[in-house]
């Protein structure tokens, strides 16, 4: 897989097809990225495990939050590293001895290992570096743009309002 491009298809299938994420660095710290990008997420209706070994036994967002992938309640789809590109390898390692293993591993922004990459897609894991889900699901559902954010794409569509979490039409329930 080309690490450097994704088609908007492929964040797309992964966006609607996860239910469930582990983000790896979560912060109580509500101005870091990793905490809003969980309440987005959790906004949007994913469930969401926090994971924090400093933090571990306490909430986050109203979430328990676990020292360890090894420590999650129940499988997780996705997870997602909120951590440096020097940490992945030993996150590879903690996903990879996971069971099941989830479907997707995400690296947020400025994170990229590519020898990690090669690991989990041997297993069978589908890997996103240096984007955020976040971004990402704002950018293809259109929502972005109503900030003034050129999101590349244009549409006269109005969002689907519907009681609940608003989705802007990217998950359907």
């Amino acid at each position: 897989m080309n690490h450097d491009s994704y088609s908007d298809d492929y964040i797309r299938s992964i966006l609607t097809t996860v239910k469930t994420i582990a983000v790896v660095g979560a912060s109580a710290n509500d101005v870091r990225p990793s905490f809003f990008v969980m309440k987005y997420m959790l906004d949007k209706g994913f469930e969401v495990f926090p994971i924090n070994p400093g933090h571990a036994g306490k909430e986050i967002l109203g979430r328990m939050t676990y020292a360890s992938l090894a420590d999650l309640p129940e499988p997780v789809d996705m997870v997602d590293i909120f951590r440096a590109s020097a940490a992945v390898p030993g996150v590879t390692d903690q996903i990879l001895a996971m069971d099941p293993l989830p479907r997707v591993a995400w690296m947020q922004l400025s994170v990229r290992d590519d020898e990690s990459a090669a690991r989990l897609e041997e297993k069978g894991i589908q890997v996103v570096m240096n984007r955020c889900p976040k971004i990402e699901y704002g950018r293809l559902s259109g929502e972005i743009g109503w900030t003034g954010v050129n999101s590349g794409k244009i549409s006269s569509r109005r969002p689907e309002l519907r009681s609940g979490f608003q989705s802007f039409g990217i998950r359907r329930q």
